[in-house]
């Protein structure tokens, strides 16, 4: 029988294969697979394979002369700006090996470089290995290249992501207008549901096929038969391209093991992203604390609680973050309560974790029952500063509960059960009244910074009351309901009524935004393309919203 941890290994066999020529050599990686890796073991894995450096995958690095050998891992066609990058690094330096690994398989180069027939062994990456030694300065150098698939992150025993394909996002009403602009006017399509592989943008097609190249590779070394499912147009085209690929074909005749694999259209289930119904700490953790920098799967834990450092608006450009992701097996075993439990057994969990690693190093700690808070968490952690070798041993757990601490004592926190208390009226007053009157009762929710109730907390914005962030996505949440609960067909004078609705609620949104925001959150710059608001630019930034 098929096991789980068939699965979770395969990102760490593929790691292998990268291992095994990074001794002696510095390694180049761009941010995606750096992601990967970063839950595989990230950067020591390298270093203790043997590796001299790791860095960042850019034109503007280079090595010396006693740095002969170089490793790429990068996550893109060999085409383009990255055989630029390549090209700018090897010509800075002094190699004379270089290895660059793709996770794009050769059958996908072919069809970038529009060659449709198959062809025996993999004349793509030869022909780039020529090139190598070609900027090497010498064709007698050594220069290899190939594909691997280390796409996959092994977030926990249950749960793999895949960080390099988190921008590939389902085909929207847009996209269809832009594809049947290109067609002639009787062969457009009708739906979304008609579009085929062959019709998506070059870009997008090298996309699914190089998703479907990486599924079938997991199979492949897992043994695996899978019998697909597919909801909504987009994933019904990935599902195609990985039954008709010819090594998956080849695979399921022989494979032993059986398994049901499921896309989803995340447009089929927008209520599910955008809800606050989930009542769990990670998913908390992830909602309030930032990104890493190039990171789609990974926050910043602030380490000033290990420190002496006093805290200033200086201080946090000092000490590297922390993570989620951990190698130590106390850790991980604390991540896996934290991700499949309920907020407060996972809180409870990393209380019980720090005592017991504190009682452990014989630290003087005060035991205290009854709720779990910041204060309480944080006052344990401090304890480790003063010794070394009990940071060492129990860094992981104290970057967890570092983070679940620092989520906790979010002011953003509060809003997550406001949030939540909004989301359950209008999916009850969506049953009990009409789309437009159901809009109606957001207006109230945007006022601007000056029009709050002031006899309470003078003009600061309440800690629960919702920002724009929370107002969009409570937006979301209503306009997907509507969709499954409402009927489509509306006459002339609702259309109407719903349209002014519409400009009232973006032009309220817009002035919220104004008067709170002095720059954009993450999201906001993702919707508008702004970074700060300029006064010259508001009408363009309402348009965007």
């Amino acid at each position: 029988m098929l096991a789980t941890e068939e699965f979770t290994r395969f990102p760490l066999l593929m790691w292998e294969k990268v291992l095994s020529k990074v001794k002696k050599s510095v390694v180049f990686m761009d941010d995606k697979c750096a992601e990967a890796l970063h839950w595989s073991g990230g950067a020591a894995t390298l270093l203790e394979a043997g590796a001299r450096n790791l860095k960042q995958f850019s034109s503007f690095e280079a090595c010396g002369v006693n740095e002969p050998k170089a490793v790429f891992v990068v996550s893109t066609l060999l085409k383009g700006r990255t055989v630029d990058i390549i090209k700018d690094i090897i010509s800075l330096s002094h190699f004379q090996y270089c290895v660059v690994f793709t996770t794009v398989a050769h059958s996908v180069h072919l069809l970038a470089n529009k060659v449709t027939t198959e062809i025996e062994g993999s004349p793509v990456f030869e022909q780039f290995e020529e090139k190598l030694c070609e900027w090497m300065g010498n064709m007698n150098y050594t220069a290899e290249v190939m594909h691997v698939p280390v796409v996959f992150a092994p977030v926990s025993q249950q749960l793999i992501v895949a960080p390099p394909f988190a921008h590939l996002f389902p085909l929207l009403s847009p996209d269809l207008e832009a594809i049947n602009e290109k067609r002639p006017e009787k062969r457009r399509f009708a739906s979304l549901n008609d579009i085929d592989m062959h019709c998506l943008p070059a870009e997008l097609q090298i996309e699914v096929k190089s998703l479907a190249s990486a599924l079938n590779s997991m199979f492949e070394a897992t043994g695996t038969r899978e019998e697909s499912f597919a909801l909504g147009p987009m994933s019904r085209i990935i599902a195609g391209e990985l039954a008709n690929l010819p090594q998956a074909k080849n695979r399921r005749k022989t494979a032993p093991n059986k398994a049901s694999i499921i896309f989803v259209d995340r447009t089929m289930d927008l209520t599910g992203a955008v809800g606050h119904h989930g009542d769990n700490l990670v998913e908390k953790v992830l909602t309030v604390l930032k990104l890493l920098p190039g990171h789609v799967t990974d926050v910043q834990v602030d380490m000033l609680e290990l420190t002496s450092l006093h805290k200033t608006p200086h201080s946090k450009n000092i000490l590297a973050p922390g993570c989620l992701a951990q190698i130590q097996s106390s850790a991980r075993s604390l991540w896996d309560v934290m991700l499949t439990t309920k907020h407060k057994e996972g809180v409870i969990e990393v209380r019980r974790q720090l005592v017991e690693a504190a009682s452990k190093e014989n630290l003087p700690i005060k035991m205290s029952m009854g709720r779990v808070t910041p204060e309480q968490l944080c006052s344990y952690i401090q304890l480790f500063r003063s010794s070394r070798g009990a940071l060492e041993s129990h860094c992981g757990v104290l970057q967890l509960g570092l983070a679940t601490a620092q989520t906790l004592r979010h002011p953003s926190l509060p809003r997550w059960d406001s949030c939540l208390a909004f989301e359950r009226l209008l999916l009850q007053a969506l049953g009990d009244a009409d789309f437009p009157a159901v809009l109606r009762q957001l207006l109230p929710l945007m006022k601007p910074r000056g029009v709050e109730d002031t006899s309470a907390s003078g003009s600061r914005l309440r800690e629960d009351e919702l920002g724009p962030d929370e107002l969009i996505l409570l937006l979301v949440y209503l306009y997907s309901l509507a969709d499954e609960t409402q009927p489509a067909d509306h006459d002339t004078e609702e259309e109407e009524e719903l349209e002014k609705l519409e400009r009232d609620l973006i032009g309220a949104l817009t002035l919220v935004i104004i008067s709170r925001e002095t720059e954009l959150s993450p999201l906001l710059q993702k919707l508008t393309g702004e970074r700060k608001l300029l006064p010259s630019r508001l009408f363009s930034f309402a348009d965007a919203l």
